[in-house]
């Protein structure tokens, strides 16, 4: 591990994560500027699509991809997040892949509670099935809140009767809205992205006041997760969300589901994210594409 570029990744967040008294649209203008700061790989073509009604882009290799298709699930705390933000690592993500990714812009809390971010990404899924795409070739896959969603999308695809994809990954995610865990504690002082007072905020604008927080499509450790493809999860060993990781792979192994659970050392949240400038980002990707290979073939 480069003990320089982790210190760059976390001199980056000084003000994007710990400024006090922003608006949520001064915190969205700020994800999305940084994520636009990082640019795109080369040989990366990007293609908007309206995918079944909700916009989109397709991130592919400009020197052609193979079969395989990679829905992708941005996070943000379902409140903040958008193309812009994830643009970059989407694009890194299609070059490992050597596949097409697909990168959707789902409606945001408080404008669009809960449920509208699970029915924009099945609406998604389901236009990916309809318009021909193979699920034996297809993935789900997110970060943070959208760790969560993709989970939610798999279970609510499942209940809809539709053929599910091959594999998911859930990068960091954000799986059980009740906001409890060790980790919560233990790694508040280690995480400069995630604060609970911060979980607690995106909770109540996604979630609102009649909503349980066990709700299954909401937190899914909650959820029945029978019949579920095979998982990859990565956390970081330094992530205050570090307990949903591990708890989120206990309820889908008491469920009989294939789940592999990876848990880097160091790493703070969805790492990935930084990966223009940590090693360790780029080497995650890898990781995640080569589960991705052996699951879609």
């Amino acid at each position: 591990m480069s003990l320089e570029e982790l210190a760059v990744v976390r001199q980056l967040l000084t003000g994007l994560v710990t400024e006090e008294a922003r608006s949520l649209e001064d915190f969205r203008t700020s994800y999305d500027e940084a994520g636009k700061a990082f640019g795109l790989p080369e040989g990366v073509t990007v293609t908007p699509v309206s995918a079944g009604g909700v916009p989109g882009e397709w991130l592919a290799p400009t020197a052609g991809a193979g079969k395989r298709v990679l829905l992708y699930l941005h996070g943000g705390g379902y409140a903040l997040g958008s193309l812009d933000s994830h643009r970059h690592l989407a694009a890194h993500t299609a070059l490992a892949l050597n596949g097409r990714v697909l990168l959707i812009d789902y409606r945001r809390s408080p404008e669009h509670p809960f449920p509208a971010a699970v029915d924009d990404a099945l609406a998604a899924y389901r236009w990916l099935i309809e318009t021909g795409v193979d699920p034996a070739k297809l993935a789900v896959a997110g970060d943070s809140a959208g760790g969560g969603l993709t989970v939610a999308v798999l279970l609510a695809a499942r209940d809809a009767g539709l053929r599910l994809p091959a594999a998911a990954v859930c990068i960091s995610p954000w799986a059980n809205l009740e906001n409890k865990g060790a980790s919560y504690g233990a790694k508040a002082n280690v995480d400069p992205m995630v604060r609970h007072a911060d979980l607690e905020l995106w909770t109540a604008a996604y979630l609102g006041t009649s909503t349980p927080r066990r709700t299954p499509l909401a937190s899914p450790v909650y959820a029945d997760l029978k019949g579920l493809p095979p998982f990859l999860i990565q956390v970081g060993s330094s992530e205050v969300l570090l307990s949903d990781s591990h708890l989120l792979a206990d309820r889908l192994k008491e469920a009989g589901v294939s789940v592999d659970l990876h848990v880097w050392p160091n790493m703070i949240h969805v790492w990935h994210w930084f990966a223009p400038v940590l090693s360790e980002g780029r080497a995650a990707i890898d990781e995640m594409a080569g589960f991705l290979d052996t699951k879609l073939g």
